[in-house]
């Protein structure tokens, strides 16, 4: 947390801060920053544009020029700096999709109360995404990957290896970043077959179709293919139940080449589960989400690998962030 003092009025702001939140993500769904672009617009056009009342439309855009995201003069409304480089849809580094997916989060944890009472997650784990919403969660964990990736791949060390088998990995950025850093290396990606289409059109896109091949497959209830040099587990092991993430690692153990690497990526909490403040808000996110899933810290991610058979386990420096960390372990030659 902040080192501020604790004041009734910092109580306050926190307690309203969902009003913004809830700007932004508005914002976000009705494309403004998109629809604005490098131009300038006045209220009323955006209101015509998105066939809605002008006073609430204006409302909406002086309230985000009141939060920073926007600047406004007498002839209209311009994207600032930061508007233009995260908010609007052409930029390469566009976390719309991500935003959205937050928004689509939203009544599950305003339903904490219920779920803390009862112990059983707010969300219907029978109810399948629409295309929207499913769009959202898979181009969010893209655009935050693809952000993160550049820095944290460096730091894991496959000099050594040629085949790499990114675990759960989605539309395989992690694989992706990885292969471009190390030229000789090859990858699998291995997710669900609702991920194959979206995985296989960004490694094309990405140039890559021919050193990465996608792998349909359940992690947690069939066996894993082939033996590797290194595994990459990305931010998969905090949707499931300590149990079952005991076993998720023996499989991955399973399928390492001798002297084989596997690495765990996720938002890794001190021994005392009480801090950093992302991944103990992130527990209970898991907590609405999940039948078992949480927030792991250090130790507790360190003991599945040394539970699994691997040696030389402990921390790899990451330079991203406090909230974010790697764990590796290491198969006996």
């Amino acid at each position: 947390m902040s080192s501020e003092k604790w004041s009734s009025a910092r109580i306050l702001r926190m307690s309203g801060n969902y009003w913004a939140t809830c700007v932004l993500h508005t914002a976000v769904e009705l494309d403004l920053f998109t629809r604005i672009g490098q131009g300038r617009v006045d209220g009323p056009a955006l209101a015509r544009q998105i066939n809605a009342p002008e006073d609430g439309m204006i409302r909406l855009l002086d309230a985000v020029v009141a939060m920073g995201l926007l600047n406004k003069d007498r002839y209209g409304y311009t994207n600032t700096e930061a508007a233009s480089t995260w908010l609007d849809a052409r930029s390469p580094h566009y976390l719309g999709f991500i935003i959205q997916h937050h928004h689509h989060l939203m009544p599950l944890w305003a339903r904490l109360p219920d779920t803390l009472r009862s112990g059983k997650p707010g969300a219907d784990p029978d109810r399948k995404r629409g295309p929207k919403e499913r769009q959202a969660f898979l181009m969010g964990m893209f655009n935050l990957a693809m952000e993160l990736a550049p820095a944290i791949v460096p730091a894991v060390d496959l000099s050594a290896c040629k085949t790499l088998l990114d675990l759960g990995g989605g539309p395989g950025t992690y694989a992706i970043e990885f292969c471009r850093h190390y030229p000789n290396l090859t990858a699998t990606v291995m997710d669900l077959s609702t991920t194959r289409l979206f995985a296989e059109e960004t490694i094309r896109r990405m140039g890559m179709a021919d050193r990465i091949t996608f792998v349909d497959g359940n992690f947690l209830t069939e066996e894993i293919p082939g033996k590797f040099d290194a595994v990459w587990m990305s931010h998969i092991l905090h949707g499931d139940s300590p149990e079952d993430c005991h076993k998720i690692v023996k499989k991955a153990a399973g399928c390492l080449n001798p002297g084989g690497m596997a690495v765990i990526h996720e938002f890794v909490l001190a021994d005392t589960l009480d801090r950093p403040l992302f991944p103990a808000l992130f527990s209970l996110n898991m907590l609405l989400m999940t039948q078992g899933g949480r927030s792991y810290s250090e130790s507790q991610l360190a003991a599945m690998l040394t539970d699994a058979g691997l040696y030389d386990v402990g921390r790899i420096p990451c330079p991203e962030s406090e909230n974010t960390g790697l764990v590796k372990g290491v198969k006996p030659a």
